[in-house]
């Protein structure tokens, strides 16, 4: 099956009526789509009342793909509050409970930055993660080009294979070193996740200096039909080798992700059962 659905939930605001609260966007986003990332997991391992929260707000066949702490991808901004790797770890396994319990966790994404290249090191650290996560689903998906140079592309994919790494295939700017192409391979039979960031190269690659507003432009772009449809075949594809599909819009920094996520399903002629009802906007 094709889940597809957006980063976030907080910020698509053409999915929202009028003055709709923070804390009621979750079951109206559950009534548009069946997926969500969760970026919240990303910036703090996040405590058991809000996971229980997003369960009990969402219908009994959604799903989360949630992002790994940082400290366990070494992104690390900001003071890190566990003494080991291996607290840290037991902290965020412990976090995941709730969307297991209810069978609603899809996967843990893995999301390295640009300066994690491929070398042994590394590689290392990919085999410790998937250790420590155990048998919890993860995806894995690198900023850094060279896991997929003319050197490496083979050995990365087969690594992945290998080690049970679900795929991130990522659709981005190709702007130097800290990015990488389109890979429409799959590395898991039961699942790959595709993550589509627009196509933004100027504002991609963070500007030398203190520049704010960078983060709000990065993802600022607009899929055309073309482009789409170009997606549209190599999904097809791609469910050939594997159950399971997700697709995650996260170009939003001009708000563009929902509308080209409804796009995107409509041009492969999907109509999800099981959501959310949806409010009625009256003004």
């Amino acid at each position: 099956m094709i889940y597809i659905g957006l980063t976030g939930w907080g910020d698509h605001y053409s999915l929202y009526p009028n003055q709709t609260k923070g804390k009621d966007k979750l079951p109206e986003y559950s009534s548009h789509f069946p997926v969500v990332e969760v970026d919240a997991s990303f910036y703090a391992v996040q405590p058991a009342r809000n996971t229980l929260k997003w369960v009990k707000e969402t219908p009994g066949n959604f799903r989360f793909v949630v992002k790994a702490y940082q400290g366990m991808t070494g992104h690390q901004r900001g003071d890190i509050p566990f003494v080991t790797k291996a607290e840290m770890f037991q902290a965020f396994k412990d976090s995941l409970k709730p969307f297991q319990d209810a069978n609603k966790l899809a996967m843990v994404l893995f999301q390295f930055p640009p300066w994690f290249d491929c070398k042994k090191a590394n590689v290392d650290y990919l085999r410790y993660c998937k250790q420590m996560m155990g048998d919890i689903p993860v995806a894995l998906e690198f900023r850094h080009q060279s896991w997929f140079s003319d050197a490496y592309r083979d050995n990365t994919l087969s690594f992945m294979k290998q080690e049970g790494w679900i795929h991130s295939i990522a659709d981005e700017p190709q702007a130097g070193d800290g990015s990488i192409p389109i890979v429409p391979v799959t590395t898991n039979g039961n699942m790959t996740l595709v993550r589509m960031h627009g196509r933004n190269v100027h504002g991609w690659n963070k500007p030398n200096g203190t520049d704010t507003n960078w983060r709000e432009v990065r993802y600022l772009y607009k899929y055309n039909r073309k482009e789409l449809l170009e997606w549209k075949n190599r999904i097809i594809n791609l469910s050939k080798d594997t159950n399971d599909i997700i697709v995650l819009f996260n170009n939003n920094s001009g708000g563009d992700a929902a509308g080209n996520a409804k796009e995107f399903q409509k041009m492969l002629g999907i109509e999800y059962e099981g959501l959310s009802p949806r409010q009625l906007n009256l003004f």
